[in-house]
């Protein structure tokens, strides 16, 4: 599986604790928000002035990280 930019944010977290650390990288306090719920990673990203295809890339390079660990 990989992360998308249309998936909730709090259901990347859930899937794939893993990507904690990119999230705090970039200082996004997404666990226990209410907005992670119904925003999606896209929206985290426009909201917090991230570039989407970097953040993506990073999300799935630490999933791919752990599978291979």
């Amino acid at each position: 599986m990989k992360i998308t930019k249309v998936m909730k944010v709090a259901e990347i977290l859930r899937k794939y604790p893993e990507v904690a650390s990119v999230f705090e990288k970039y200082e996004l306090r997404c666990f226990g928000c209410p907005m992670s719920e119904p925003e999606s990673l896209e929206e985290a990203a426009e909201v917090h002035g991230l570039d989407i295809g970097k953040f993506l890339k990073e999300l799935n390079s630490a999933i791919k990280k752990k599978k291979t660990s």
